[in-house]
C-alpha cells in the first residue's frame, strides 16, 4: 500500500500556504516513546497533562513533546515557552526534574532563560504516522549533526504527506518534503535571514491567503527574505477568495480543492479534499 508520503509526492500536492495558525508554543521534553496520543499515552501524570493542556489553552498555544535524536539524556529535563508574533520572536527556556513542577508554568508572565537562538524541530511521531518516522529520524539526525544544541524531534506538527517535516521556531516556520541532505542548507540561509522556498510550507504566525500572496511576491520578485512582504490587510472578495495586500504588492487569490486519488495520511481510510491557491490577479506587482 502506498504511503501518504509517496501519494503527496507522486501527486504533486503543493506545498504552500499548508502551515496551521499557531502564535504561541509550550514545548515539552519526554523522550518517550510516544505512542498514537501522546500525552495520553505518556509518562507524564494525568493531574500534570490536564494542567498543561489548561495553561496553554488560556494563552493559546500549541503543546508538543520533544526530545533529543538518538537516546535518551540523563539528568534535568527542559521544557520552553516560545512567542512567534513577528517583531517578538523569543523562546523562554526553563528545566524540571520533577513533572509536578510543570503543573505551574507561568506562562502569562514567562520565566526562564531568555533566548533568541533558532530551534530546529523535526516531527517524528511514528506511532501518528509511519512517514513521519521514515523520513522525519533521517532528516533529525542530519540536522543534529550540523546544530547539535538546537535540534530536537517532536510530536505531530501536521501535514503527515509533507514529511519529512520541520520546523523552525521562534518564528514559526514550516518547511516540508525536506530530505536529509538538504538540511544544512536549510539552516545557513535561515540563519542569514533567508527562507528555501523549495521546500517552504509557510509561516503560522499568518493566515493561509497572506501565506500563498507572500508566495506568489516572494516567486515574482525573487525575494527570499524571511522578512519580506509583511501583510497590511486581508479582504474577502468572494467564495474562498480574498485581496492581500502586503508591504510591497497587491493581488487577489483564490483557494482551489480537488480529491485526492488515495488518503492524505496513513491512518485514514478515505481520500480527501487537497487546498491549493491560485492567483486571480496583480492589482499592484512587487518592484
Amino acid at each position: 500500500m502506498e504511503r501518504c508520503a509517496d501519494g503527496c509526492l507522486r501527486r504533486g500536492d503543493p506545498l504552500g500556504a499548508s502551515a496551521p495558525p499557531v502564535r504561541h508554543w509550550v514545548l515539552v521534553e519526554q523522550p518517550g516513546p510516544w505512542g498514537p496520543h501522546p500525552w495520553r499515552d505518556s509518562s507524564l501524570p494525568d493531574e500534570v497533562v490536564s494542567a498543561i493542556a489548561a495553561q496553554a489553552e488560556a494563552v493559546h498555544a500549541r503543546v508538543l513533546l520533544i526530545r533529543r535524536p538518538g537516546r535518551a539524556r540523563e539528568g534535568l529535563r527542559r521544557w520552553a515557552f516560545v512567542e512567534s508574533t513577528p517583531g517578538r520572536e523569543r523562546t523562554w527556556w526553563s528545566s524540571y526534574s520533577d513533572p509536578l513542577e510543570l503543573a505551574d508554568l507561568g506562562l502569562t508572565e514567562p520565566r526562564g532563560e531568555l533566548s533568541l537562538a533558532p530551534i530546529y524541530l523535526v516531527c517524528a511521531h511514528g506511532r501518528h504516522d509511519a512517514c513521519c518516522a521514515i523520513r522525519g529520524r533521517p532528516l533529525a539526525a542530519a540536522l543534529a549533526s550540523v546544530r547539535p544544541e538546537e535540534t530536537w524531534e517532536c510530536t505531530h506538527v501536521g501535514g503527515d504527506r509533507f514529511a519529512g517535516n520541520m520546523v523552525v521556531l521562534p518564528h514559526g516556520l514550516y518547511y516540508g518534503q525536506v530530505p536529509p541532505g538538504s538540511a544544512e542548507r536549510i539552516v545557513h540561509q535561515h540563519e542569514a535571514g533567508f527562507l528555501d522556498l523549495a521546500h517552504f510550507r509557510g509561516r503560522t504566525t499568518y493566515a493561509a491567503p497572506v501565506q500563498a500572496a507572500q508566495d506568489l511576491a516572494r516567486a515574482e520578485s525573487g525575494d527570499t527574505r524571511l522578512d519580506s512582504f509583511p501583510p497590511q490587510s486581508v479582504r474577502h472578495t468572494g467564495h474562498e477568495q480574498w485581496e492581500v495586500t502586503l508591504d510591497g504588492a497587491t493581488l487577489e487569490v483564490r483557494a482551489t480543492f480537488h480529491r485526492s486519488d488515495t488518503p492524505l495520511t496513513c491512518s485514514a481510510t478515505v481520500p480527501a479534499a487537497v487546498r491549493s491557491f491560485e492567483l486571480v490577479r496583480w492589482l499592484s506587482k512587487p518592484q
